[in-house]
């Protein structure tokens, strides 16, 4: 069962970057999304996403990995183009 690591990334608050507080992320299955966010997630990994992010001042980021046979697959995605399943699944934490 692949199981997908989420973190928020950037916003007003810097989340994420050297030296901030805040850490959010979170983890999904895979196999628990609906077929058409499996389908968009699969599309985001191989670059083949309907949605064209652009980058947006002050806006989040999402750094989605993912463990496939041949290692950890990481990729950075604007917030636009993440379903929203997986941005319910991240939980911001005090570190």
């Amino acid at each position: 069962m692949d199981i997908l690591t989420i973190e928020r990334l950037g916003g007003l608050a810097g989340i994420g970057s050297l030296g901030s507080r805040m850490k959010s992320q979170g983890q999904v299955a895979l196999a628990s999304l609906c077929a058409e966010d499996q389908t968009a997630v699969e599309q985001l990994f191989t670059g083949r996403a309907k949605k064209r992010p652009t980058a947006v001042a002050d806006g989040f980021c999402y750094r989605i990995s993912r463990t496939v046979k041949t290692g950890v697959e990481t990729i950075v995605v604007t917030e636009e183009a993440v379903p929203q399943s997986l941005i319910r699944c991240v939980k911001d934490e005090l570190t």
